[in-house]
C-alpha cells in the first residue's frame, strides 16, 4: 500500500514539473524547448522548400503539347482550304453571248474579281508570314519561343476577323498579309519543340502527325468552307478566329517552355551605380544613361551579326539546301493544287460536289500518307540519307499516280489514281521536315524552319497559285493545266535523289553554338522533366 501511494505520488509530482518546464519554470528546459521547436521548423521549412524545387508532374505534358500544336496547325490550315473552297471564294460573274448574265458568288463574285487576283489573294498571306518567319525565328533568342507564340496567334486571331469584315479586294488582301504575321511565329517554333519533347524512337511519327494536320486541314477547310457558305462567306473568318482565341490566351498563361539550345530569355535589369553613396548622382544617372545607350546599340548590331552568321551558316550547309530546293518545287505544286484543285475538278469531271470530294480524299491520304512517312522513316533508322531516300521513292512514284489521274476521263479511275498518288506525295511531310531540322545545330533550328518556310512559299505556292490561274486565263484548260502543274513534282523527285549521296550528319546532339547557361529550370521546361520520367 504505501508502495503504491509513493508511486502515485511521483506521478503527480513528475506530471506537475513537466507543467511548469511547459509553462517557463524552468528557464534552461524552456530555452532547450525552443531551440528544439525551431529546429523541427527550420527542418520543416528546408524539407518544403526542397519540393517545392523539385520538379512537379505538369498537367503540360508532351503529347498534350503535340495535341495543342495540331489543333492550332490543323487550323491554320482550315483557314487556306476554307478561302480555296467552292464556298467562300466562289466564282466570278459571267455573261454568255446573248447578253444573259450569270450573278457570281462569294469573294470572288462580290469583289468581282479575275482568276489573277483570286490567286493574290490565296497567296497575300505568305507576304506577312516571308517578313515575319525570320523576325520570329531571331527573337527567340531574347525572348521565350512559347510566347512569342502567343503574340502570334493573337495577331493571326484579330487578322482573320478583319477578313470577315473586309469591304473591297485590297482590304481582304491586307488582312490576309496579318494573318501571315500571325502564323509566323508558330511555323517557325512549333517543330522544334516537338522535335526536342518527343520519344526518341517515335521523334518522326510525332513529326508526320503534327505535319498531318496540312493536308487534313486544307481538306476539312473544303467542306467547311461548302457548309458554312449557307450563312454567308464572312462567318467562315469568324468561327475561325472564335476557334483560335482559346490557344491564343494560352500561350500567355502556361508555363513557358525552353527549347534546346537556347538559355531562358533573361529579364532586362536597370543599370545601378557601383556605390549607392555617390554624393554626385546627376552626373550619375548621365553616365548610366550614356551607358544605356551604348549597350542598346550594341545589342542591337550584336543581333544583326549573329542573324547574318547564321544565315551564312544555313547557306554554306549543302543538305540543307539541296533539301529546301526539292521542297521549292514539291510545294509549288501542293500550294497549286489546295487552291485550284476543287475548281479544277469541277471543271474538268463535273463535280457537283467537288469541295466534299476533294476535300474527302484529300483529308483521308493526308492523314494515312502523313503518319506513315513517319512511322516508316522510324522503322528505316532514321537517318538523313534514309530521310532523301524515302523523300525522292514517295515523290516520283506519286507524281507518277497523280499524273496519270489527270490523263483518264473517269472520275472513278481518276480519284483512285489520285488519292493513291497523294497518299505516296504526303508521306513525305515529316522527312523533309526532320532533315531541316537534324542537318543543323540545335540553335539554328528555328532559323532553319523560318528560312525553309520563307523559301518554299517565296518560290513554291506564292507564285504558283496565280501563275496557274494566268495559264487557266490563257489556254483555258483545265486538264492541260494540272498536267503541266503535276509534272513539276518529278523535279522535286529527281532533286532529292541528289541528296541521298551526299555526306551528312545528325546535328541534334551537337553542341550549341550559343551554349545556355546552367540554370534552374523547373519552372520553365515542365516538359523535359517529366519526359525523362516516364517510359519512351
Amino acid at each position: 500500500m504505501a508502495t503504491e501511494e509513493l508511486l502515485s505520488s511521483w506521478t503527480v509530482w513528475a506530471r506537475h514539473g513537466a507543467r511548469r518546464r511547459n509553462d517557463g519554470y524552468y528557464p534552461g528546459a524552456q530555452s532547450a524547448a525552443v531551440t528544439l521547436e525551431t529546429e523541427k521548423e527550420a527542418g520543416t521549412d528546408m524539407a518544403r522548400a526542397s519540393t517545392s524545387l523539385a520538379p512537379k508532374p505538369s498537367w503540360f505534358t508532351p503529347k498534350r503539347l503535340l495535341a495543342i500544336f495540331c489543333v492550332i496547325n490543323l487550323i491554320n490550315y482550315i483557314d487556306r482550304g476554307a478561302i480555296a473552297s467552292n464556298g467562300v471564294n466562289g466564282s466570278v460573274r459571267t455573261c454568255s453571248e446573248s447578253g444573259v448574265c450569270t450573278p457570281g458568288s462569294g469573294i470572288q463574285g462580290e469583289f468581282d474579281m479575275t482568276n489573277f487576283e483570286d490567286g493574290v489573294i490565296s497567296s497575300a498571306f505568305m507576304v506577312g508570314l516571308l517578313v515575319a518567319s525570320p523576325i520570329f525565328a531571331s527573337t527567340a533568342k531574347s525572348v521565350n519561343p512559347f510566347r512569342l507564340i502567343g503574340i502570334g496567334l493573337t495577331v493571326w486571331t484579330v487578322a482573320v476577323t478583319f477578313c470577315g469584315f473586309s469591304f473591297n479586294f485590297w482590304s481582304i488582301a491586307v488582312a490576309r498579309m496579318l494573318v501571315g504575321v500571325g502564323e509566323a511565329s508558330f511555323i517557325s517554333l512549333a517543330a522544334p519543340f516537338i522535335d526536342d519533347n518527343a520519344p526518341v524512337t517515335q521523334r518522326i511519327a510525332w513529326l508526320g502527325a503534327f505535319y498531318m494536320c496540312i493536308p487534313t486541314g486544307v481538306a476539312v477547310g473544303y467542306v467547311y468552307g461548302g457548309l458554312i457558305s449557307t450563312f454567308g462567306w464572312r462567318w467562315a473568318f469568324w468561327v475561325e478566329a472564335l476557334l483560335m482565341l482559346p490557344f491564343a490566351i494560352l500561350g500567355f498563361v502556361m508555363k513557358p517552355l525552353q527549347l534546346k539550345g537556347f538559355g531562358p530569355a533573361e529579364a532586362s535589369q536597370p543599370l545601378t551605380a557601383a556605390d549607392d553613396t555617390s554624393e554626385d548622382q546627376g552626373s550619375d544617372l548621365a553616365t548610366r544613361g550614356v551607358v544605356g545607350n551604348e549597350s542598346s546599340k550594341s545589342l542591337r548590331f550584336g543581333a544583326l551579326t549573329t542573324f547574318g552568321k547564321d544565315m551564312q551558316l544555313l547557306l554554306l550547309n549543302k543538305v540543307y539546301v539541296v533539301n529546301v530546293l526539292g521542297y521549292i518545287a514539291y510545294n509549288f505544286v501542293i500550294g497549286a493544287y489546295s487552291y485550284w484543285g476543287p475548281k479544277a475538278g469541277y471543271n474538268i469531271y463535273h463535280m457537283s460536289n467537288a469541295d466534299y470530294m476533294f476535300g474527302g480524299v484529300t483529308a483521308i491520304c493526308g492523314v494515312f500518307g502523313s503518319i506513315a512517312g513517319g512511322l516508316v522513316l522510324d522503322r528505316m533508322n532514321s537517318t538523313l540519307p534514309n530521310a532523301f531516300k524515302l523523300l525522292s521513292v514517295a515523290t516520283l512514284l506519286g507524281a507518277a499516280f497523280c499524273f496519270a489521274a489527270f490523263c483518264f476521263h473517269s472520275l472513278y479511275v481518276f480519284l483512285a489514281l489520285f488519292a493513291i498518288g497523294e497518299l505516296l506525295v504526303f508521306a513525305t511531310q515529316a522527312p523533309v521536315n526532320f532533315v531541316c531540322l537534324h542537318c543543323v545545330k540545335p540553335s539554328l533550328r528555328p532559323l532553319s524552319m523560318a528560312m525553309s518556310t520563307v523559301s518554299i512559299h517565296i518560290f513554291g505556292d506564292v507564285p504558283s497559285s496565280p501563275l496557274v490561274g494566268l495559264l487557266q486565263d490563257r489556254i483555258n484548260n483545265w486538264r492541260v493545266t494540272a498536267l503541266t502543274l503535276t509534272s513539276i513534282l518529278f523535279v522535286a523527285g529527281a532533286i532529292w535523289v541528289i541528296g541521298i549521296f551526299m555526306p551528312a550528319v545528325d546535328r541534334y546532339n551537337e553542341d550549341a553554338e550559343h551554349p545556355a547557361p546552367l540554370v534552374d529550370k523547373s519552372n520553365s521546361t515542365p516538359l523535359l522533366t517529366e519526359k525523362m520520367a516516364e517510359p519512351a
